[in-house]
């Protein structure tokens, strides 16, 4: 008999793309177990009304699958690692990631439109990206949005907003590449840490052995070096904060941002380290900052 693995997911098109790709991971490589989706929504796609740094932050997208997960009407969680929060019940760890898609940011328009003008109103989901969007385009008004991938793309094309800075993984997965009109590398705009990278949660104990051919050793590295960093920063959704970790041989690289309160400036700098290095790294960079914060204080 086929042992039943029930994963769970918000219900959105994307979340259920990415919650497929282990589904379809199991069923290739697993064929002893039956991969079923329990979809459900969460007090971040329900509740839209204001920025989501003011309304509670990251865990309103994941507070009701943590739930299933911890009543075992769930056994295994995925996420965009980009929207998990820094604090992890030990009850229901990370206990993988899956392989980086595009890490980018991009710019979408309506459809038709070839070009944006470059001070007409761009939807934005988060400081970080609006922080940088000003050195890009200058002139422009940012306007917060809010909604799951398909509401921001129909509130884009039917003119309550001239272009939309979106993730690059997100359209990608969904056959959606074709909206992309321009992607902003990563030395222009700083992804957010993890963006492009699935987390895998589950229960503390459990055996998971069997995901492990879905796993990806490189992300692992990138996930513990952003995410560190943030973590050691204290900063969530309210701190235009970033970081991205690019593997090369033996070594990682981070890049990171950091937003300095007092003179409302905004820093970038890069460290290297050998890739086992990855914690330490992370903690090394916000060392970095830190000194400087309290220098110039």
């Amino acid at each position: 008999m086929a042992r039943k693995l029930v994963i769970g997911s918000r219900d959105s098109k994307l979340a259920v793309a990415q919650s497929s790709m282990v589904i379809d991971y199991i069923r290739e490589h697993c064929p002893e177990i039956e991969a079923s989706l329990l979809t459900m929504k969460t007090t971040g796609d329900i509740n839209l009304n204001g920025p989501l740094y003011e309304i509670g932050g990251k865990g309103l997208f994941v507070k009701e699958l943590d739930h299933a997960l911890m009543d075992r009407r769930s056994d295994i969680s995925v996420h965009s690692l980009k929207d998990m929060p820094m604090d992890i019940p030990k009850e229901i760890p990370i206990i993988g990631f899956s392989k980086r898609e595009d890490p980018r940011d991009v710019l979408v328009l309506p459809k038709g439109v070839k070009e944006y003008d470059g001070k007409s109103v761009i939807g934005c989901s988060s400081l970080r990206r609006t922080l940088q969007l000003k050195n890009i385009y200058p002139m422009a008004k940012v306007e917060n949005i809010r909604g799951n991938l398909q509401t921001r793309l129909l509130k884009l094309d039917r003119g309550e907003y001239s272009a939309l800075v979106l993730a690059a993984a997100g359209l990608k997965r969904i056959g959606l590449t074709h909206r992309i009109n321009r992607y902003f590398e990563v030395e222009e705009m700083l992804p957010s840490a993890g963006q492009g990278i699935l987390s895998v949660q589950g229960r503390a104990g459990e055996d998971y052995s069997f995901l492990e051919g879905f796993f990806d050793e490189d992300a692992t590295y990138q996930a513990i070096c952003e995410r560190t960093f943030i973590r050691y920063v204290n900063g969530g959704c309210s701190s235009p904060i970033a970081a991205h970790a690019q593997i090369n041989g033996e070594n990682i690289s981070l890049t990171a941002l950091y937003y300095h309160e007092n003179t409302k400036n905004y820093e970038k700098h890069t460290m290297t380290d050998k890739r086992e290095n990855a914690q330490e790294l992370g903690v090394k960079m916000a060392e970095h900052f830190l000194t400087e914060e309290r220098m110039k204080t």
